[in-house]
């Protein structure tokens, strides 16, 4: 008899726990809803809250199929973020050293390496700016354009084109995909590895042939280079250094700050987004919260479906391959895309991840 009812308190007591268990889970999802609902006091660190990665594997979730249509700027917010983000940097400042920061032969510690170090040549400090490129300039509304392949099919040149200010990453080719992409670039990043990757290491002469040609097309754009991250770029960096100056290109060259990914991954870290190290898109979509009035994100998509279930390739223009929820990478690319979601639902930036409506 004291066996049966024991058996009995026990049950008890575990569909008690059980029924209290579902009550938190419903009340935990209706606070998520109505975080990403807009309902209650909007705050940045509420918005940005780092939930579980589990959120974010279902591929092409419909979560993420949002449409252009009814969105709305909300001008508050950006400045809000506009101003939380000059607490942790100086944009304009610190998208490059200028001359005057060194002279040739001083030798400087990698940002992300700080047992490593480099000496200024006489080439990079002969491009460093005199002042910042970026210094006293303002826009209504900026593009900045990644390289998922989902911008394919997509029809977002003429917008692309259509912004005052354009952003691109990693000199990605344009011509070929203007229909998708546009051409206008006015702010073009080039991590080093570029050079090995897109222009064969500049082996022979056709290879320093086409990246010439394709710095020729820039026209005194700023043209962003990430000389200080890391070792093992260096002899690239050099490379182009040199090709630049003995082709006389008319392009604005950029190398940022010793501090600036610092900044930008404190600023996002402040407001719960636990990344690693902010991914080039995140980067400029931070800096340019600076210089626009309206940012407008392009080419954003971190998973290999779309959707509908249809094959996404991680860039436009090539075949490479990217393990997008791999620990072993730098960045953490599915929850920056899930911070810039939200950030789109709220109105602080416009996020394009299907075919732009043609004019």
């Amino acid at each position: 008899m004291r066996s049966v009812k024991k058996r009995w308190t026990i049950c008890t007591i575990s569909i008690l726990l059980i029924f209290y268990k579902t009550k938190e889970i419903t009340r935990t999802e209706e606070h998520q809803d109505s975080q990403l609902n807009g309902e209650g006091e909007l705050t940045l660190s509420r918005l940005m809250v780092n939930n579980s990665d589990k959120f974010l594997r279902k591929e092409g979730s419909a979560l993420f199929h949002h449409s252009g249509e009814g969105w709305k700027i909300n001008s508050s917010l950006t400045l809000e973020i506009r101003k939380d983000i000059l607490r942790f940097l100086d944009a304009e400042r610190d998208v490059s050293v200028v001359k005057s920061s060194f002279k040739p032969g001083d030798v400087i510690h990698y940002v992300l390496d700080r047992r490593r170090t480099l000496n200024i040549s006489q080439n990079l400090h002969s491009l460093l700016p005199e002042v910042s490129p970026m210094k006293s300039r303002r826009f209504r509304t900026c593009a900045v354009v990644g390289n998922s392949g989902i911008l394919l099919n997509s029809g977002c040149g003429n917008e692309i084109d259509s912004h005052d200010f354009v952003i691109r990453c990693n000199l990605a080719p344009v011509v070929e995909f203007a229909a998708d992409v546009g051409t206008k670039s006015d702010f073009i990043t080039m991590n080093p590895s570029v050079v090995q990757r897109a222009f064969g290491g500049f082996r022979n002469e056709s290879d320093r042939e086409k990246f010439v040609h394709r710095l020729s097309m820039l026209n005194d754009s700023v043209l962003w280079i990430p000389a200080f991250m890391v070792k093992g770029g260096e002899k690239h960096v050099e490379w182009v250094n040199a090709l630049i100056l003995k082709n006389q290109l008319k392009v604005r060259t950029a190398y940022p700050s010793l501090r600036l990914i610092h900044a930008v991954r404190g600023y996002w870290l402040t407001n719960k987004v636990q990344i690693k190290r902010p991914s080039t898109g995140l980067l400029m979509y931070t800096l340019a919260t600076r210089f626009c009035d309206e940012i407008y994100l392009y080419g954003f998509w971190p998973f290999t479906k779309d959707v509908y279930g249809n094959q996404v390739k991680y860039h436009y223009y090539d075949e490479l391959k990217y393990k997008y929820f791999s620990n072993a990478g730098p960045h953490r690319m599915p929850l920056e895309f899930k911070t810039l979601n939200l950030l789109h639902n709220k109105g602080a930036l416009k996020l394009t991840t299907g075919k732009c409506i043609q004019q």
